[in-house]
């Protein structure tokens, strides 16, 4: 049977109408900004790289400042010296304003990399003007589209709902925004410890300031710190310079010896010397050592608070205190693209193709590979989770990783492809992980603590903002 007169010719105009809309569309789409969420390295990062090569950008960050997170542990001092924290091209533009770097050599602050490298990136005339603060997001989705709908789904642009109501239409989303405020719970399962919401008053976590800001809160308070992990140990270590304050410390194996690390054998000495202190604090009895906890439950009374375990055998232990340090690690939030199609890895909750390269029952943090767009795309394409929060629960991050995946990410999104899988990574023989350079700095400026996993390229990885326990990319 014929087609009719009209029907081939109908179907050519039907054919000549879609694409010419296609065509609006995508050129409408192509004017709109990359919105990249987060205002830490990795975010500044992505912000730099895109001002570089002339794309539009807009830079969301939930905070009222750069590097908010970052600042939560501003007295925390990084193992990694300044020349593996700053990215290429945020050099180059700062340079070009007359920024003097500062001291290859010298190990950081938190408080130092924001003062004197994210506050004057983000005064960048290239991206100052481009910078909301207190834009918190709270969902990301398509223009008209929910998860289900696909025809037509890549030729509209993504919707991105502010907490203040406003919503903005963007071309890609770069999203940097961090784990920091969703850490790792109490429960030794994974779920929260019954009664753990009932003491929150009493619970704090990671890298409180001992010594500094937070000294009131826990000098002359029986103290409890669960985790096995470097940002614990730097804790301990702050808790038992306190005079009359009983510390605790409860980890789940059976021994320490992972903890203490290789004392004068450890390829880093600053990591061996916090380990060899800790251990002596433990054996002189200043420290007392919980092994083979497995926290269920917490109940609070006349001011204190009982922790107690439950292990898989039934078999319980506890202990009362007055305050509890959870230094567990922590994970990604993916609520905010529930409406976007990912493609996690059931395990890690990166994406599937990132996974086996930072599996950390396979990985330190100096052998993760360098990845870049390739690993880092989901089914939704113009959708990229970059820096701590691509790599899921695993605590084998660092921030120079973070700066080559940004780099790939934004020469993709120019469409320089030959670029984008030209992934390199530029780290000492075995990683930043490995570096000596931390025994020289420990000269200058004593025992130094670090920031892993989430944030910064780090040889001794005191904090792990990616990884399930605490464990320290390389510890």
């Amino acid at each position: 049977m014929s087609d009719g007169c009209c029907g081939p010719a109908a179907t050519e105009i039907e054919q000549v109408l879609s694409a010419t809309e296609n065509a609006q569309q995508s050129a409408e789409i192509e004017g709109l900004p990359v919105v990249v969420i987060g205002a830490g390295p990795v975010g500044l990062a992505a912000a730099a790289h895109l001002a570089e090569r002339g794309l539009d950008f807009l830079l969301l960050e939930a905070g009222q400042q750069v590097g908010a997170s970052i600042a939560q542990w501003g007295h925390v001092r990084t193992f990694s010296p300044w020349r593996y924290n700053v990215d290429a091209a945020t050099r180059r533009l700062l340079q070009a304003e007359g920024w003097a770097a500062p001291d290859p050599e010298w190990l950081p602050t938190g408080a130092e990399l924001i003062d004197d490298y994210l506050a004057p990136l983000a005064k960048h005339p290239a991206i100052a003007p481009n910078v909301r603060f207190g834009a918190a997001v709270t969902a990301i989705s398509r223009l008209g589209y929910d998860r289900v709908r696909s025809i037509g789904r890549e030729q509209v642009p993504f919707l991105i709902r502010l907490a203040d109501g406003r919503e903005i239409h963007a071309r890609a989303i770069v999203d940097a925004s961090g784990t920091w405020t969703t850490p790792n719970v109490l429960g030794a399962n994974g779920l929260p410890a019954y009664g753990e919401a009932e003491a929150a008053a009493v619970i704090d976590h990671a890298l409180p300031d001992v010594l500094g800001a937070d000294r009131e809160r826990y000098e002359g308070r029986h103290t409890l710190v669960v985790g096995a992990g470097h940002s614990a140990a730097t804790t301990l270590l702050a808790l038992a310079q306190l005079q009359d304050t009983p510390v605790t410390w409860a980890i789940r194996a059976g021994s320490a010896a992972r903890a203490y690390g290789g004392g004068e054998a450890d390829a880093l000495p600053a990591r061996g010397a916090l380990g060899t202190r800790l251990h002596t604090l433990v054996k002189d009895g200043r420290i007392q050592l919980l092994t083979g906890f497995f926290t269920h439950s917490l109940t609070k009374a006349d001011g204190q608070v009982t922790v107690l375990s439950r292990d898989s055998s039934g078999t319980e232990q506890s202990i009362t205190v007055e305050r509890v340090v959870v230094a567990t690690g922590y994970r990604p939030d993916h609520s905010i693209a529930s409406e976007l199609r990912l493609e996690l890895d059931p395990i890690l909750g990166s994406t599937r193709a990132l996974a086996p390269l930072i599996d950390p029952n396979q990985h330190s943090c100096g052998t993760v590979p360098a990845h870049g767009v390739d690993e880092l795309s989901h089914p939704e394409s113009g959708y990229y989770a970059v820096g701590v929060k691509s790599y899921g629960r695993a605590p084998t991050f660092l921030m120079a990783t973070g700066y080559e995946q940004v780099r790939s990410v934004v020469a993709a999104l120019a469409g320089d492809w030959e670029a984008a899988h030209d992934v390199q990574l530029d780290l000492p023989e075995t990683g930043v992980c490995s570096s000596g350079l931390a025994e020289a700095q420990e000269q200058r400026v004593g025992l130094a603590t670090g920031i892993s996993g989430g944030l910064l390229a780090t040889p001794l990885p005191l904090v792990t903002l990616g990884g399930s326990d605490g464990g320290g990319c390389c510890g």
